[in-house]
């Protein structure tokens, strides 16, 4: 389903300044790379240490991650599937806007529905969405899960528990896929940042 919601009464004002001149300025296009996977993949891990690559090479970038989100932004969200629905499209509205100002945002969510995370790439235009599937086997997530989240689940005491108690939908046709199980940090970086590349979301800065 892709529905769009619209509040009542309201005109999209155009903005003066358009996407291709704030690209221009900063040197780049703007674009989302969306991190996918189970609790302890390496979403977070990953987006950050993309973007301190990027940032590097004179990209504008920013990471919407998905605890920090939840301080602010999402605090009112649980975890039901409904409330993951709707903190998904938030974030996505978000990392669109980011986009448009010509920043690479990259986002470190779960969002374990495969409807949501193509609900988000129908929103831009096509090239604009890059999906990073973290593929790592749920031992292994268990197994770096330094704040014992899936032990708490496990035992009953957290519910709707993406992998345990809760579903998560693989990726039909991601982008890339990140074996982080068994590929080192630093040769997953450079897996997405040959991506990027080749995308053409390049920085004139350097």
């Amino acid at each position: 389903m892709n529905t769009k919601l619209i509040s009542p009464n309201v005109v999209w004002q155009m903005a003066g300044v358009n996407r291709e001149s704030r690209e221009k300025q900063n040197g780049h296009s703007g674009a989302i790379i969306w991190f996918t996977g189970l609790s302890g993949s390496g979403k977070s891990t990953l987006a950050y240490a993309v973007e301190i690559e990027l940032h590097t090479k004179g990209y504008r970038t920013f990471v919407l991650d998905g605890d920090n989100v939840r301080h602010g932004l999402c605090g009112d969200l649980g975890f039901s599937s409904s409330d993951r629905v709707e903190n998904i499209r938030r974030i996505g509205e978000v990392a669109k806007l980011f986009m448009e100002a010509g920043i690479v945002v990259l986002t470190s969510f779960i969002s374990p529905f495969q409807a949501d995370r193509e609900r988000v790439r129908q929103m831009v235009k096509k090239g604009d969405f890059v999906e990073v599937y973290c593929d790592s086997p749920i031992e292994v997530c268990e197994r770096r899960d330094v704040k014992g989240m899936y032990k708490k689940a496990r035992d009953g005491f957290i519910s709707d528990f993406t992998g345990i108690s809760s579903p998560y939908e693989k990726p039909l046709n991601p982008e890339i896929i990140i074996d982080t199980a068994n590929q080192t940090q630093l040769t997953c970086v450079q897996t997405i940042l040959d991506e990027i590349e080749k995308r053409n979301i390049r920085s004139s800065v350097n």
